[in-house]
């Protein structure tokens, strides 16, 4: 049974297979990572754990009972009672339900763990696969996201109020 669990320093080496075992997979409906991310992936790792550290986001891993990751679940600028939710799952699991569950238990427990009261995420037009785990996860539409917030492709962002 994969869990989720908190981003750590010894995750590193299988969030690296992860991102490289899926980034063509990621580049077909989300802008792609490129090259300087992998190339500097160790101090792009160290600076998210330190982030995580400071309380300005919280980072998760879905992790299958091999160690491997099958999704990564992020939450961003946590701030008065909100923050940004992100989102990716490995190729292998894609259309099992697995975004959706992790999405809609994020939501359940974020109220207590991290004393959110709303998340708000975007995603582009043609990412039909990541609104249905939206929809599915309770969000709604509230408007336009700009290129700027989705690597260069237009869409929408999501919000859901969530309960403590």
């Amino acid at each position: 049974m994969p869990e989720l669990k908190r981003l750590h320093a010894h995750h590193a080496p299988a969030v690296l297979a992860f991102e490289l075992a899926n980034r063509a997979y990621f580049a077909a409906s989300i802008s792609d990572r490129g090259d300087d991310f992998f190339d500097r992936f160790t101090e792009r790792y160290e600076a998210a754990l330190a982030e995580q550290e400071d309380g300005v986001c919280v980072f998760y891993l879905l992790v299958a009972e091999d160690g491997s990751v099958l999704g990564r679940f992020n939450l961003y600028d946590l701030q008065d009672g909100g923050a940004r939710l992100g989102y990716r799952v490995a190729e292998r699991v894609a259309g099992q339900g697995v975004a959706t569950a992790t999405v809609q238990e994020l939501c359940r427990t974020a109220p207590a763990t991290h004393g959110l009261r709303t998340l708000r995420a975007a995603t582009a037009h043609d990412n039909h696969a990541s609104q249905k785990v939206l929809v599915k996860s309770g969000f709604v539409p509230v408007g336009p996201a700009a290129p700027a917030d989705l690597g260069g492709k237009p869409g929408t962002w999501y919000r859901r109020d969530l309960r403590p």
